[in-house]
Formats: C-alpha cells, sequence, structure tokens
C-alpha cells in the first residue's frame, strides 16, 4: 500500500491494482470530466507533458485513446475499448500501453480490465479503479512504471476539472 498523494494504491492480488481517491466533486461532474475528450485533455497529463489526442466513442464496443508528448519529448499513448457504462456510476474498459517495442501487439494478453466505481455521498465522490492484469508481471511492470506519481498529478488535475464544472 502507498500514500503518495490524496489516492491510495492496494494491490489486492498478483494481478490487480486497487486505487482510490475521493473527490471533492459530485459523481456526475467527476464521470464528465473522465468521459468529455476536450475535458481528458485537461487533467490526463497532470504535470507530466501535453496531451496531444483523445479520442471518445463512448458506447459500449466503442473505443478511447488518449496521447502525449511527456516532458523529454517522448510519446506516450494508450487505448482500449469500453465493456460496461452507467453514466455517473460506472466504467468498464479495457487498456493497452502502446510501448515503443510493441509487446502489446506482439502479445494478446498485454491489456488491462479497468473498472471505475463512482460513489457519491454529501456532493464528494469516491472513485474505485480496479485494474486486472491478465499475468503477475503485467502489473508488477505497471506498478514499477512509476505511474502512482502520475496519477496522483492526474487525479489532483482531475479533481479541478470537475470542480470547474459545477
Amino acid at each position: 500500500m502507498t500514500h503518495s498523494g490524496k489516492a491510495t494504491v492496494t494491490l489486492p492480488s498478483d494481478t490487480e491494482i486497487l486505487i482510490t481517491r475521493e473527490f471533492d466533486a459530485p459523481a456526475a461532474l467527476v464521470y464528465e470530466a473522465l468521459t468529455t475528450p476536450e475535458l481528458v485533455k485537461r487533467w490526463w497529463a497532470g504535470k507530466r507533458g501535453q496531451v496531444d489526442e483523445v479520442e471518445i466513442d463512448l458506447r459500449v464496443g466503442g473505443a478511447w485513446r488518449y496521447v502525449m508528448t511527456a516532458t523529454g519529448g517522448f510519446g506516450v499513448a494508450f487505448h482500449g475499448e469500453y465493456r460496461e457504462l452507467v453514466t455517473g456510476e460506472r466504467i468498464v474498459s479495457t487498456e493497452v500501453f502502446e510501448d515503443p517495442d510493441g509487446q502489446w501487439k506482439a502479445d494478446p494478453d498485454f491489456y488491462a480490465v479497468n473498472t471505475h466505481t463512482l460513489t457519491e455521498a454529501d456532493g464528494r465522490t469516491t472513485l474505485e479503479v480496479l485494474v486486472e492484469h491478465t499475468k503477475p508481471e503485467h502489473r508488477d511492470g505497471h506498478i514499477n512504471s512509476g505511474m502512482e506519481e502520475g496519477m496522483q498529478e492526474a487525479y489532483d488535475a482531475l479533481e479541478e476539472v470537475a470542480k470547474s464544472l459545477a
């Protein structure tokens, strides 16, 4: 378990990551900030670079893709497909890191399933993100990538974006 910011990261199993973060905004606004391309561009990179592209086809079976140029000039891209959507409450999608070595193309199991659950109480929203990898080494690579520091920054920015929608 780590606590470098407002989000808590735990490892429930050898293939799972659980991220929990409370936001000072209603669930509807957090959901909107998570699913609207123009809003994702404002928070996804945190302080790590510039978001270049956000594509969201918000429907079950629809695809999403985020691309950024990180500080240092290298590209970072992720994509996936929506599996379940409950407005304001739940998003289930796959996630693939488009690594420069092309491992995601060579390994059909090189993806995660992310389940975002939003629970609102008194105008505040708790977001739980369960990241389910197919192999322990993929989970470990994800954790050891330095993802938590960037995620903390991105979630701070997400909170500001959601609050600005009120």
